[in-house]
């Protein structure tokens, strides 16, 4: 199994924690994006879109879009699963994750933002205070979400998750005010005291 992915990548960092808690072997390929190779002919053979990630599986088919990926290894990786089994705690996980997916990250992921600087004329400070108020407005509700028990939902690692670290460590990358954040934070500190956290962050990646 391949991953083709960029080690700062928010959507291939979740992929990784989840290959990683699944124990799943597989082979880190970078794909750089500061230097655009997710246009590359070779890149968009695989992944239509030129984007990052893309999961090549035993059988040689490509997956892209993280969210599908995830979906995927859940469905044929079920041992170690990232879900409830009760229904209604699957969707209370599967909302806080399509938070990050859906309301936050792609507001704010690098293509977005080299637009507003590129094709709009955003200044840096002006930049930030974009990236800061989307997080903000995800984060809060997010922290309105969280228990007390140190995960992000019930007593164990879910797919929330999964979601949720990638995107505090980007936001932390950006200076992100985090004081109000306490549950978040906690949340954050105690998933990168597991090992399948720890092996997925970008600083340890092959191509970091």
């Amino acid at each position: 199994m391949k991953l083709f992915g960029y080690f700062r990548s928010s959507a291939a960092y979740r992929v990784r924690i989840a290959l990683n808690l699944k124990g799943i072997k597989y082979e880190h390929v970078g794909v750089n994006l500061i230097k655009a190779e997710q246009r590359s002919e070779a890149n968009l053979a695989r992944n239509a879109q030129g984007l990052v990630p893309t999961l090549q599986t035993p059988k040689g088919q490509f997956i892209t879009q993280s969210t599908a990926i995830l979906e995927w290894l859940e469905e044929v990786y079920p041992a170690i699963a990232l879900y409830p089994e009760d229904a209604m705690q699957r969707a209370e996980v599967r909302a806080l994750a399509n938070t990050i997916a859906c309301d936050v990250h792609p507001l704010n992921n690098l293509r977005v933002l080299n637009y507003l600087t590129e094709n709009l004329n955003v200044d840096s400070d002006a930049k930030m205070t974009w990236y800061q108020h989307w997080i903000d407005l995800g984060f809060t509700s997010i922290e309105k979400s969280l228990g007390q028990n140190g995960y992000s939902f019930g007593d164990d690692v879910t797919m929330a998750d999964v979601y949720l670290i990638p995107q505090v460590y980007n936001a932390l990358r950006f200076k992100q005010p985090m004081a109000k954040f306490d549950k978040i934070m906690a949340v954050y500190d105690k998933c990168n005291g597991i090992q399948a956290f720890k092996d997925a962050a970008p600083d340890v990646q092959p191509d970091a």
